[in-house]
């Protein structure tokens, strides 16, 4: 339907589902719809999560947290399909009450401790193992990136993505909008990137980790069908250099396999329970 002449009632009220593609999972209240436990493991760290920019964030730090020697990272990441809202069970919203992945339990210690939002599980995950901060002198920037992050990506993924790849039909006005911004954002990390390696310097940190699954995809074109001709993405040639960097690293392919449901099968590991899991268990082999 066109929004052409559309005029906002005095008082919003939820008549009918809206949003495109996930339309039947929108509501304008939180809570569990149903009772269903979730699984766990043997691991001390428990991952709820997908394979989306934010779920890609956490199991590429814990990756490049085993790669780095840090055996007590080891974890089970089990699949939370959110296109049949497993987000909205009973035992996943006790761990996230606003029932988004990722979720993390944290069982290392005597008592299990909750983790959600994907910036907050990086920086528990990163000062549990110390590593992945940078340099102590560049803490505050790398905080300053890493919360820029989290800001910007919902402009990215809740609006241009949105818009520009699931909402019922295309509309100008809000593509352009979110084009817009997505483009200011993408200038914004060329020109830091122009400047040194990694984003809080010249040391590759949780910062780089947050935003590659974002923007890195984005300008690699695995975003949003076409997005990164649309967006004439082959500009930002030092966000570009960036994200091929990043993207070589082995814990970062491996991270993005983690609780995949699309891409080729061979790229697939729904759950992962071991290391082994990535040479015995992706969708080619058991599929």
């Amino acid at each position: 339907m066109s929004e052409t002449g559309y005029k906002p009632p005095k008082v919003w009220t939820w008549e009918r589902e809206s949003g495109g593609k996930w339309a039947s999972l929108n509501r304008p209240v939180a809570g569990a719809t149903e009772d269903r436990e979730l699984p766990v493991g043997e691991h001390p760290f428990q991952l709820y999560s997908l394979a989306t920019p934010n779920g890609q964030k956490v199991t590429i730090l814990f990756e490049e947290l085993l790669a780095a020697g840090h055996s007590g990272a080891e974890y089970d990441a089990w699949l939370i399909d959110i296109s049949e809202g497993d987000q909205f069970g009973s035992g996943f919203v006790e761990v996230n009450p606003n029932s988004k992945i990722p979720a993390l339990m944290d069982r290392s210690g005597p008592k299990p401790v909750r983790v959600f939002e994907s910036g907050a599980i990086l920086m528990h995950l990163a000062e549990r193992f110390g590593d992945f901060l940078g340099v102590p002198e560049r803490r505050a920037e790398m905080l300053s990136w890493l919360m820029w992050l989290q800001g910007s990506a919902p402009f990215l993924g809740g609006g241009f993505g949105h818009f520009y790849a699931y909402a019922p039909e295309p509309m100008e006005y809000p593509i352009d909008r979110y084009a817009m911004e997505t483009k200011r954002q993408l200038d914004v990390l060329d020109r830091r990137l122009a400047e040194s390696a990694f984003l809080a310097g010249e040391s590759y940190t949780i910062a780089d980790i947050a935003t590659f699954p974002w923007y890195g995809n984005l300008v690699l074109g695995r975003a949003y069908g076409d997005a990164a001709t649309f967006l004439s993405a082959h500009e930002y040639e030092h966000v570009i250099r960036w994200a091929e960097e990043i993207d070589a690293r082995e814990p970062v392919r491996r991270g993005r396999m983690v609780n995949s449901m699309s891409g080729e099968p061979e790229t697939q590991l729904r759950e992962r329970h071991s290391a082994q899991d990535f040479e015995t268990k992706t969708q080619d082999k058991v599929g």
